[in-house]
């Protein structure tokens, strides 16, 4: 008799406990997605595994009904990486927020995605500190006021997709809270990738920074203001597609397609093997008002996975000198002499 797993739906996927975010809050239609999504993973909810830092973001773990933990400040990926290399059967997320990720965390995250460890990093980006009540944070515009800038972030800001990228990261890839189809789409492929994953979301916060990604909203601007990448196809936006990318010797840039000609267009591939048209594009959008924003999958190539390397070195290591002992190793002689 062969078992079956169960049909899962999105209700199996919703915990018992009471939602705690502000009204109006991005990560409502994020874990409303998410939670719709899981079941397509056809995975036990027992081998789902969800490790938040802190921030608004950080709560996601006791919304979803999976294992979880809600850890320490950007400390989220150093703790999925080892949960994930010692446990090879589960499927790892990582929920942080622009503040937990790339402030405190920088350091950890970049290291993920340079190792190419197999977990999937969800990146909520307000833009703003919101937990802690509205400071400025490492994606604030330059000459953003806030209750800690006065009179103005004097910080250059940085670019998530950029920064991934610069590590090597196997997948990187944006989307917006708001635009459920496209958000769901880009969870697909990132969770169909072996390796580490970066899914930046922009996410809005109605309370310190309403209105951050309005422009990509707004019937009226979010054609122009969105460039949309699709694997294999030319890259065009505007209403009529009448605006295009064209590669150059110093990255990319922003073209009217009649002037050019279909054929001159930049086609997007996200298996290409060097990441540096795919950096250029990251640096198209005005990190001040991000207009020209390219949104979707920008990376999406194999390399050897970490969780894979560590386990073969222990394989080995077994197999020349048989399983070890721990005990023996504690309680035995000084492993140096002073």
């Amino acid at each position: 008799m062969t078992d079956t797993l169960p049909v899962l739906t999105k209700k199996d996927f919703a915990s018992d406990q009471e939602v705690r975010w502000c009204p109006g809050c991005g990560d409502y239609a994020i874990l409303s997605t998410v939670q719709g999504f899981l079941p397509e993973l056809g995975v036990p909810r027992e081998n789902i595994v969800v490790v938040s830092g802190i921030g608004c973001s950080s709560r996601f773990p006791y919304y979803v009904n999976t294992y979880g933990m809600h850890s320490i400040h950007g400390r989220a990926p150093a703790i999925a990486t080892g949960l994930s290399v010692s446990r090879p059967d589960l499927s790892v997320w990582v929920v942080t927020g622009d503040g937990d990720a790339m402030s405190i965390g920088g350091n950890h995250l970049v290291h993920a995605l340079r190792r190419n460890v197999n977990v999937t990093i969800l990146l909520f980006n307000n833009r703003i500190y919101g937990l802690t009540k509205g400071q400025y944070s490492p994606t604030s515009e330059l000459g953003k006021i806030t209750k800690s800038t006065p009179f103005g972030s004097v910080d250059y800001p940085f670019n998530p997709v950029s920064l991934a990228l610069g590590a090597e990261a196997t997948f990187v890839a944006r989307t917006l809270d708001s635009d459920r189809a496209h958000l769901t789409e880009v969870l697909r492929a990132a969770a169909a990738h072996r390796g580490a994953a970066l899914v930046e979301i922009y996410q809005n916060c109605p309370i310190f920074n309403d209105g951050a990604f309005e422009l990509f909203k707004d019937p009226d601007s979010r054609d122009s203001a969105i460039i949309r990448l699709e694997h294999g196809k030319p890259i065009r936006f505007g209403p009529n597609g009448e605006l295009g990318i064209v590669a150059t010797y110093a990255g990319a840039r922003i073209v009217e397609v009649d002037r050019v000609g279909e054929d001159a267009l930049l086609v997007h591939d996200v298996r290409a093997t060097d990441a540096s048209t795919a950096f250029a594009l990251s640096r198209l959008s005005n990190p001040k008002t991000l207009a020209a924003t390219p949104i979707g999958v920008f990376r999406d190539v194999s390399r050897p996975v970490y969780d894979d390397l560590v386990n073969e070195q222990v394989e080995r290591a077994v197999a020349a000198s048989g399983p070890g002992d721990l005990a023996t190793l504690l309680h035995g002689r000084d492993t140096w002499t002073i």
